[in-house]
């Protein structure tokens, strides 16, 4: 029968989420509300499937990995500045649930104006305010690409080379993104959003290496 060395149980211990509860109080609950409120009627890319969705699933990773409830909030409202109101949004996150949800929430906008800066420019900008962001930010901001790229991930399995169309990258721009989120993240010690990224990223790529195009003879 294996047996499980002292050392690993005590790093057992010390992982995140096993050190002390986390509480999740009435600010959780109208920063839901207020998620749920401003995001009404958006739906995930070429989906039925309500935006919400994906602000729960990053918001769960979140929690999973050791988060707080002001990072739990900031991971519900990580796009409602980008995608329902800009600049103005900032300052009504910042009202109503304090200066560090506020921050975070701002650490992962590429955008806060209309209409937005080329994708292009924005994703290549938002790369370096990374390699400058606290820790809180980029723990929010690697459970959102992590639920992204595993999303991307079951709609490839599902449609194929299609998945592609949806995004304003492309197939290429698409790839060079993650791939620079990956190894942005991975520069600092991992962790377990930051080690499910890397794996999610290479799968995509190794998918998407079996399905490439044909070369086209000149």
């Amino acid at each position: 029968m294996k047996t499980v060395s002292a050392k690993k149980k005590a790093k057992l211990r010390r992982s995140p989420g096993t050190q002390k509860r986390i509480k999740l109080g009435p600010r959780f609950l109208r920063a839901f509300e207020f998620a749920a409120e401003k995001h009404a009627g958006q739906t995930r890319k070429a989906s039925a499937i309500p935006y919400i969705a994906h602000l729960m699933g990053v918001a769960s990773l979140v929690l999973e990995a050791g988060g707080d409830e002001d990072l739990a909030i900031a991971a519900l409202l990580h796009d409602v500045v980008e995608d329902c109101g800009g600049a103005p949004m900032s300052k009504e996150v910042r009202r109503r649930f304090g200066a560090r949800v506020a921050k975070v929430v701002d650490g992962c906008t590429d955008a806060d104006t209309y209409p937005k800066p080329p994708w292009r420019e924005r994703k290549e900008k938002y790369l370096r305010h990374l390699a400058a962001a606290d820790a809180d930010t980029r723990l929010v901001s690697a459970a959102d690409k992590l639920n992204n790229v595993r999303s991307i991930l079951s709609d490839y399995r599902e449609v194929g080379e299609f998945v592609w169309a949806r995004f304003n990258g492309g197939r290429e721009g698409t790839l060079w993104y993650y791939r620079s989120l990956r190894d942005e993240f991975l520069r600092h010690a991992p962790n377990r959003i930051t080690r499910d990224l890397e794996l999610a990223v290479n799968e995509l790529e190794l998918l998407a290496a079996r399905n490439s195009p044909p070369a086209v003879e000149p």
